[in-house]
């Protein structure tokens, strides 16, 4: 007889940090543990003389178990496994975890599930790693056997999942979804003090003169430089405000222009109030292997926001919002829908947020969890046998996410009914 879910700690292996940008995994992890552990393990810190791990809890029912080792090798790297080994034996050990499920974020930490006796292994593919910048040869191979190995695939867009969709017999589409209340523009409309001493939230974009265009999250070779940049050309009195880290390209390669600005990492209860402070927001992506298969979280937390939405052509995001964004396919393309979005009318602004109202109340992280939940729960009912190379595990009958068809857009009003498709699995 299966156990009930709450009795199996989830445990996580991820090459994000918990306190990097909050996106994805944050949202998902910390609402999977309202009734169960979730113990989190995040990429070595190099360094240290002796292997330990720090621990602290960032939400309720939430571990994260940063390892430090004297290892130079970057991430989970076969070098680390010497170190990581032992250390997650002794704290399975210590708090007497017997029996568990695990999630992946990263194919590179496979091999640590061999010292584990996972109920579940599920695969949460949000990105196609193996794509990105300076990423390790053996993303690839390691995938492949990962994939092998898992019960459940969830997949972060539609690229995603027709990418994997016939590599596995249990593959979701399950494209990011947003938290709707952190955005909506009446979160903001009152005062708040963090109780810093940099003052009030509301006036986080005070010192910019309007219009101004914004774009938040991570900044790396997935950004086109030459479009922000032209973009800031493009009219002297834009402000062109972006917000998030710097990764993997170098800070001086970002363009520089007096209306240009570069504000660093922010937090997650922050985002809302620079956003509510810009009249167009950006998805200025490259179209490259990198952006191949992104689904862009900030595109529903753009909308959440009520706010115009202007994207290069990245295929997830036209596939699935293009009835409420600016899609372009260049450079004149998108200035030009800048300026389009900066003169819209007030019915085409009760219009527009009318259709973004309809594919955000159909995208939340919460319905997005009882989807796994269901899912994991039907996977984990019937027998296993489970091998060095493989697992076995009856099909989903339908696994399903409803999803928006691509619409273009129009000033003609939309029902959430409206283009809505199922995105189905195989079997």
């Amino acid at each position: 007889m299966q156990q009930p879910d709450a009795v199996h700690p989830l445990i996580v292996f991820s090459h994000l940090r918990w306190d990097f940008v909050y996106q994805r995994p944050q949202h998902l992890l910390s609402r999977l543990a309202s009734d169960r552990p979730v113990i989190f393990i995040e990429e070595p810190v190099n360094g240290t003389a002796t292997a330990y791990f720090e621990r602290f809890s960032p939400c309720a029912n939430v571990e994260v178990l940063r390892p430090h080792t004297p290892c130079g090798a970057h991430g989970f790297h076969d070098d680390q496994l010497a170190y990581l080994q032992p250390l997650l034996n002794e704290y399975l050990r210590d708090f007497g975890i017997d029996r568990c499920d695990a999630w992946f974020y990263t194919p590179l930490a496979l091999p640590l599930l061999a010292e584990l006796r996972p109920r579940l292994v599920i695969y949460d593919c949000m990105d196609a790693l193996a794509a990105f910048k300076d990423a390790p040869r053996q993303m690839q191979q390691r995938e492949t056997a990962l994939l092998k190995t898992a019960d459940l695939v969830l997949c972060g867009g539609p690229s995603l999942y027709d990418a994997k969709r016939a590599l596995h017999p249990n593959v979701l589409c399950l494209p990011s979804a947003v938290d709707a209340a952190h955005y909506r523009p009446q979160a903001v409309a009152q005062p708040v003090n963090e109780g810093r001493s940099d003052g009030a939230l509301n006036g986080i974009n005070e010192g910019l003169p309007r219009p101004r265009l914004g774009f938040f999250g991570v900044i790396d070779e997935r950004l086109d430089r030459d479009l922000v940049a032209a973009l800031a050309d493009a009219d002297p009195t834009w402000q062109i405000v972006m917000v998030g880290p710097v990764v993997k390209i170098d800070v001086a390669d970002l363009p520089a222009r007096p209306n240009l600005h570069w504000f660093g990492q922010q937090t997650y209860e922050r985002l809302p109030y620079w956003v509510a402070g810009w009249d167009v927001c950006l998805v200025p992506f490259a179209r490259n292997e990198a952006t191949r298969f992104i689904s862009p979280t900030k595109t529903l937390e753009y909308m959440a926001a009520e706010k115009p939405v202007v994207s290069t052509a990245i295929t997830d995001v036209d596939r699935l919002y293009r009835q409420a964004v600016e899609i372009a396919h260049d450079t004149d393309q998108f200035i030009a829908a800048c300026r389009r979005a900066l003169l819209e009318t007030s019915e085409q602004h009760t219009r527009r947020v009318q259709r973004m109202r309809a594919l955000v109340s159909a995208m939340s992280w919460d319905s997005t969890v009882e989807q796994i939940r269901t899912a994991m729960r039907t996977v984990a009912a019937g027998p296993i046998r489970r091998t060095a190379s493989a697992t076995r595990r009856p099909r989903l009958d339908r696994p399903t996410v409803d999803v928006p068809s691509p619409q273009p857009m129009s000033d003609e009003p939309s029902s959430p009914q409206d283009g809505v498709i199922a995105v189905s699995g195989r079997g």
